[in-house]
């Protein structure tokens, strides 16, 4: 564990967080006291003696959980994978594997390789500490670009053995097919595919994580050359208000190019089997042109932003995005939700920009220092708000789907989907933390159209393009 602690230190230096060598002993003296397994207490602890500035809070959090969780999170995800491949529940599973450890040890277990054995036998503690030392020796730590995984991949199968496990794997299928159970056969046959598939993407997974948290892009604190390259949750006051200026004028520019796309596209597309009907008396010389009827169609915007603590700035800023484009479209709703949902449409057409942001941002719709609660929110827009969405509706929702582990309620979002014309998501946290800790990303994801890391005033403008009609 120490190790571990001096190596997460470096991580936050790396990433804009200030950690002194003291702060570094101070934590190391504060983990004899915890452990990793107690959760919520070994994270306020480490955070407690590393973290000096609240702004260095969400570059913590993201950090902890991919650096303490990420590899066991993906090894569960291989467990969960093998025991969904077999269709087994968890106790059936259980017993499964104590077949598979008898099995193993009447076929000379003793004799493969620790890796085989610990993937076959699911030690996920073991297997764990392999990929880790794997990782080590295979200079993980020095990736830096997108453009090395598939490099750093290979290296850290050859470290871990993968090629003397594949062989080893090769030489029991040829045993289990002797097998006179024909059931048993074919559990142990899917299982250890299921298994070599799953440590195969489990190794390019975590290459990818290690990539994603050593990545440029987590630095913005202290290398972001221009304001619009600046994540949204390193922004002082001064640069608050200059971002609010490039909104306004983002939000100009989106209307000038919706305005000459509707120019362009007046007469609608061109009819040519009209156009050849019509022209028969002329011998099929297309003297007079068709077009169809463009129908005159404007779309819809609904917004649910997420204005809890972990995403203020960017709320503020996609809610003032939405402000802007009230006259773009025939009718833009906006909800602002952290456990539960109020709509903020009124303020927003009504008021100015500051006493709209105050009133959604202040407490007064809802209260915004809950714990944040997506699937009771998304729940909440279904029951009570669903009628503001139909097939001429784009929903927007912006939030880091972080859900404290409640429920997510998923097939809320998936009502919505069904019901919408798209649904785009705009997640203000970097696409490497997704998944990690209380993070809801993949299931929601899953039911939307488009899902987009949004977390500077740049990767907006990538987005905007996509709200434009067309």
């Amino acid at each position: 564990m120490q190790d571990r602690i001096a190596e997460f230190a470096g991580l936050l230096r790396q990433n804009g967080v200030r950690v002194s060598i003291a702060e570094t002993l101070d934590a190391l003296a504060a983990v004899r006291v915890t452990s990793l397994a107690e959760g919520d207490s070994f994270r306020s602890a480490i955070r407690s003696t590393m973290v000096k500035r609240a702004s260095d809070i969400p570059a913590f959090e993201r950090l902890f959980d991919i650096h303490f969780h990420g590899l066991g999170n993906l090894i569960r995800q291989a467990e969960r994978a093998a025991r969904e491949a077999l269709s087994m529940s968890d106790s059936e599973f259980n017993r499964f594997l104590q077949r598979v450890e008898e099995f193993l040890k009447e076929h000379g277990s003793e004799e493969m390789s620790e890796l085989t054995q610990a993937l076959l036998m699911n030690r996920a503690g073991q297997l764990d500490r392999m990929i880790r030392d794997a990782a080590r020796r295979a200079e993980l730590d020095r990736i830096e670009r997108s453009d090395e995984e598939n490099r750093f991949v290979r290296a850290l199968a050859r470290e871990l053995g993968l090629e003397r496990m594949d062989a080893e794997l090769g030489d029991l299928q040829g045993q289990i097919d002797q097998l006179e159970d024909e059931m048993l056969r074919e559990q142990l046959d899917e299982y250890i595919e299921a298994r070599r598939r799953a440590l195969e993407d489990l190794i390019r997974r975590h290459v990818r994580i290690e990539r994603a948290r050593r990545d440029g892009t987590l630095r913005e604190s202290e290398e972001a050359g221009t304001l619009a390259d600046r994540s949204f949750f390193y922004l002082g006051e001064d640069e608050l208000a200059r971002m609010s200026d490039a909104v306004t004028m983002m939000a100009r520019r989106l209307k000038s190019a919706i305005a000459m796309r509707r120019k362009r596209s007046r007469r609608g597309r061109f009819d040519i089997k009209r156009t050849l009907r019509i022209n028969m008396k002329n011998g099929g010389t297309p003297f007079i042109l068709r077009f169809e009827r463009r129908r005159r169609d404007k779309p819809q915007i609904v917004v649910l932003c997420d204005v809890s603590d972990s995403v203020r700035n960017a709320s503020r800023f996609m809610l003032q995005f939405v402000y802007a484009l009230q006259d773009l479209y025939s009718r833009v709703r906006s909800f602002i939700f952290v456990a539960e949902i109020g709509e903020v449409t009124r303020q927003f057409r009504e008021g100015d920009p500051k006493t709209a942001l105050d009133a959604a941002l202040g407490g007064d719709i809802i209260n915004v220092y809950a714990h944040s609660n997506f699937g009771n929110a998304f729940r909440s827009f279904v029951d009570e708000h669903l009628a503001a969405v139909n097939r001429r509706t784009t929903v927007i929702v912006l939030g880091d789907a972080r859900n404290n582990y409640n429920l997510p309620h998923e097939r809320a979002l998936r009502e919505i989907r069904r019901r919408a014309q798209r649904l785009i998501w705009l997640n203000p946290e970097s696409r490497g933390t997704w998944g990690f800790g209380d993070s809801e990303m993949e299931r929601y994801s899953v039911h939307c159209n488009v899902v987009e890391e949004c977390r500077n005033l740049n990767q907006l403008y990538r987005v905007i393009d996509r709200l434009a009609p067309r």
